[in-house]
């Protein structure tokens, strides 16, 4: 109510005694000090024209003010999360890369599209992106490819390497990166260049 008084209850049409646009935004926005604003302090009191350009110059002041401290805290906001971005993915390139391990070295080999139904599926995550595999007994040294399809022979992930025969087994490792698939139930294929496939079921979680 007081506000609304000051407005239109001192008309100063010539404005007489008033003290200036740019005294009056140093007032509004705090940019005087308090013993040079309290010169004008009576004035704004008894001035309608001043107290509503005052008024004016402090809501544009506190437009001002917010807008800054929104872009202060939209900056703090990116900072951190560019910051939390970068620290996670450096945590991620220093893992060690995890290897799973496959052991068919017991397994009776299986040519074709179909695994043998009396064995348990293999278990195997999606996070590992290394397989090293442990080939059936009597397996040969040299190259391999390996697959993982779908039920129906879909291929979703292939890869290929050189078996190597140590401490009596037959070892094959290959990147295969499955990140990208769903948990399930697929086959593991693995075969030599122009020989039939061998079928493993496995199990993705």
């Amino acid at each position: 109510m007081l506000g609304r008084g000051l407005r239109k209850e001192f008309p100063n049409p010539e404005r007489i005694g008033c003290p200036g646009a740019e005294v009056l935004k140093k007032i509004a926005s705090r940019k005087m000090p308090l013993s040079e604003a309290e010169a004008w302090l009576d004035h704004l009191g008894s001035c309608s024209p001043c107290y509503n350009d005052f008024s004016q110059f402090r809501e544009a002041s506190q437009r001002d003010r917010s807008r800054t401290l929104l872009a202060v805290a939209a900056s703090i906001l990116l900072v951190a999360t560019v910051a939390g971005w970068a620290l996670l993915r450096n945590r991620s390139d220093n893992l060690p890369t995890q290897t799973a391990l496959l052991d068919l070295r017991n397994r009776s080999v299986a040519r074709g599209s179909d695994a043998n139904p009396d064995e348990p599926p293999l278990q195997l995550t999606r996070t590992a992106k290394n397989l090293k595999i442990l080939l059936p007994l009597g397996s040969s040294e040299g190259p391999y490819e390996v697959r993982i399809v779908t039920l129906s022979g879909e291929e979703l992930a292939a890869s290929s390497g050189t078996a190597k025969f140590n401490d009596h087994v037959t070892s094959l490792e290959v990147v295969l990166p499955r990140d990208s698939l769903r948990s399930g139930k697929y086959l593991l294929q693995l075969r030599r260049p122009l020989v039939s496939w061998e079928s493993y079921s496995v199990i993705l979680r």
